[in-house]
């Protein structure tokens, strides 16, 4: 069943619920049963998530075997479609997160302004103005990316025409060089001496490159699209966010208690998902590694996700690169290799080395036609987190206030 059908059967029965009298001996066990089937909705989204194995070998007979597939088997891990698809679950979780707080609510108002929910619900809209500052940080990130897209397109096109000429070898090695600064200027790991090195090797070979002027405008671009404190630090919110994430125990974990400490799971998780794969500022340190009980149904499925996304962050720590979305790093690749071509070229140019450049040129145009059909909506559903963890958040204040002036004596 899709994520979508998921959410509406979990909201449809929770409005059920709403308009139903219900005796003090059977809310309990519903409140129970609900939060158990929001727990099973998170666990089905986040198995959907997992990439999937690869596929067994046909059978000796030669038949084509199973040809069934997971929901994720079309959309590669880290992928701009990925990630949009890691933003509809954090909505649907959201969504069916809120209706539940809000069913427990009207059944007794008072409960959210008494322990713990007196604490973790504060903490909750704390940590709500935090993935906010997340979101915008990687909207930016996201725009360089598509800055970083354009680059990459006047390059492909130099590289396009035949015969390549010194003047078109010398224009795919300026918007190339710039691609690369720009990814480094969003990037702060990339400053130090070792990632500036490498982005900047095809270069300093020649002898003669114009990174100046690449890195200038880097820097320009930078200063006109961020819009975060420069002392800002992606992996130190994130660690802000998880600080005081505690796993309810005893009677709290039957209670709302519960779903506010999923929600806050999920929150963190999605953060620094899309911290780790969109170039974002200061993510040295990022954790990739949320602590979640086993006994949760959804726990297997989101730890998995975390430990291959940690495996790839190791992996981006070693290469310097700039994000571990699949695209930016295939075209952080290409325009490194098409770079070394465009820097040492000399007409008229070998055969070979020819021949090899435009196949690396026809690829990072596929690239680049990926990224121009998922930014744009990527960018779209950012946008949406955004405005869906300002509206709740606000919701969630105005339960607070209507509980606290239904629980203040009277006069």
């Amino acid at each position: 069943m899709p994520a979508t059908e998921y959410q509406g059967s979990f909201l449809g029965r929770i409005s059920i619920r709403r308009s139903q009298v219900v005796s003090m001996d059977g809310h309990h066990e519903q409140e129970l049963e609900d939060l158990d089937l929001f727990q099973r909705n998170i666990a089905d989204r986040f198995s959907e998530l997992l990439p999937s194995p690869p596929p067994p070998p046909p059978p000796p007979d030669g038949g084509d075997g199973d040809s069934s597939a997971s929901a994720s088997a079309d959309v590669t891990f880290l992928s701009v479609a990925w990630l949009r698809k890691l933003l509809d679950v954090f909505l649907c979780c959201e969504a069916e997160f809120k209706a539940f707080l809000i069913m427990g609510r009207e059944r007794d108002p008072s409960v959210i302004t008494k322990p713990p929910l007196d604490r973790l619900l504060p903490e909750l809209l704390d940590r709500a103005v935090k993935a906010l500052d997340v979101c915008n940080a990687v909207m930016n990130g996201v725009d360089a990316v598509r800055h970083c897209q354009k680059l990459s397109e006047i390059a492909v096109a130099a590289l396009e025409q035949q015969p390549i000429g010194e003047g078109q070898a010398r224009r795919a090695k300026k918007a190339l060089g710039s691609m690369m600064a720009v990814l480094a200027a969003e990037d702060k790991e990339s400053s130090s001496h070792r990632s500036t090195e490498r982005t900047w090797s095809f270069g300093r070979r020649g002898g003669s490159a114009g990174t100046n002027k690449d890195r200038s405008a880097a820097a320009q671009f930078r200063t006109l699209s961020w819009g975060v404190s420069k002392n800002w630090s992606a992996s130190k919110q994130i660690q802000a966010m998880s600080a005081n994430l505690v796993v309810p125990r005893g009677a709290e974990a039957s209670g709302l208690a519960l779903p506010v400490y999923i929600m806050g799971a999920i929150t963190v998780f999605v953060m620094s998902a899309l911290v780790a794969a969109i170039p974002c500022q200061e993510r040295s340190g990022l954790a990739m590694h949320l602590q979640v009980p086993k006994q949760f149904a959804w726990a297997q499925s989101m730890t998995a996700l975390q430990e291959k996304i940690g495996e790839e962050w190791k992996r981006k720590e070693k290469r310097g690169t700039a994000g571990l979305m699949e695209e930016v790093q295939r075209m952080e690749r290409l325009g490194q290799a098409l770079a070394e071509f465009a820097d040492s070229f000399q007409f008229p140019s070998e055969g070979e080395r020819t021949e090899e450049a435009a196949a690396r040129a026809a690829e990072l145009a596929e690239t680049c036609r990926r990224m121009e059909e998922g930014l744009v909506p990527l960018q779209m559903q950012i946008r949406e987190v955004f405005h869906r963890i300002v509206r709740s958040r606000s919701e969630v204040l105005d339960v607070l206030v209507q509980a606290g002036k239904l629980s203040a004596p009277t006069m």
